[in-house]
């Protein structure tokens, strides 16, 4: 008898571990090159952010222009891929961005005229939506016939762009293998702790929520004080985020900033989160008729939502 329950207790818990195993989600990855590669490479473009002249990936030609870029990135997606781990493909982003024209890089008031703008950056990681963006430094090293590669992986997380994980390494001389398979030879040796660490920041999101931004804003004709009504933004921080985790950094009269906000992961229908959603109900609490102060919500990439209070 003690041998039967024992062995049905076994089967249960087994049971219970093979569907977790199937259940458990892995966060969604991008695979993309790192900005010192294209700036190296040549793969830069300019504009002009609010008076400041700025120099960002050109994606698009690296893609056109670097037949490597495309096998290298295939290769990494095909070993992540491997470890079951749901893939973002940004030449397919990109194509998307140019044929809804979507890479508008200055949103303004209809009144003031004030801007505020979102690099193609994060306009991309916006698009794509995947939880952890990939990013891919590499160096071919010749000496003699012989070549080898050296290669810096770094996971970042899409909603604030810090590293998360990172695997670095320089593969074995080659006389005649080609660059994608002395790139997966490089980064095998390293690929488990680095793919293993992604599972745990993602583990944590599920348990402390996923990290955002809050920057409260104010146009000119709005005639309130944020100095007063951030205290009434932090009660309802700690109402809706998880244990009630943020920081405020800094709050003027007219400006205030709220980091390492935890926003819960899913909603009461258990479906993903995004920040905008997260504080709509915030900007519809100001704008009801307990404040009547008009607002609108703009977002920067994932994880930056600016609150604009007053305009239209």
């Amino acid at each position: 008898m003690r041998n039967s329950t024992f062995k049905y207790i076994l089967l249960v818990l087994l049971a219970g571990f093979a569907a977790y195993g199937q259940n458990a989600k892995k966060p969604s990855l991008m695979v993309m090159p790192s900005d010192a590669w294209c700036i190296q490479n040549g793969y830069v473009q300019t504009y002009d952010n609010q008076g400041i002249e700025t120099k960002i990936p050109d994606y698009k030609k690296a893609f056109q222009e670097n037949t490597d870029l495309l096998l290298v990135i295939s290769k990494i997606n095909g070993l992540m891929a491997e470890r079951e781990f749901p893939l973002k493909n940004l030449e397919t982003v990109l194509k998307g961005l140019e044929n809804s024209n979507a890479l508008n890089l200055v949103r303004t008031s209809k009144d003031t005229g004030a801007s505020i703008s979102e690099s193609p950056l994060d306009q991309i990681v916006k698009t794509a939506d995947a939880d952890i963006i990939i990013q891919l430094t590499w160096a071919v090293n010749k000496v003699g016939p012989n070549t080898s590669i050296t290669y810096n992986l770094q996971g970042l997380d899409s909603y604030t762009y810090k590293q998360i994980a990172t695997a670095t390494g320089t593969g074995a001389p080659s006389f005649s293998v080609e660059l994608p398979v002395l790139l997966e030879e490089a980064v095998l040796e390293n690929m488990e702790d680095f793919t293993h660490t992604l599972r745990e920041h993602f583990e944590d999101m599920f348990t402390n929520g996923r990290e955002v931004t809050l920057q409260v804003l104010a146009w000119d004709d709005w005639d309130g004080d944020l100095d007063d009504l951030s205290f009434e933004i932090e009660d309802w921080l700690d109402e809706k985020t998880v244990e009630g985790r943020f920081s405020t950094t800094d709050v003027t009269s007219t400006y205030a900033l709220f980091e390492q906000v935890r926003m819960p992961l899913f909603d009461e229908r258990n479906r993903a989160m995004a920040a905008r959603n997260f504080f709509r109900d915030l900007s519809q609490k100001l704008s009801g008729s307990a404040y009547n102060i008009p607002n609108k919500l703009a977002t920067e990439g994932l994880g930056k939502v600016t609150l604009i209070l007053g305009g239209k």
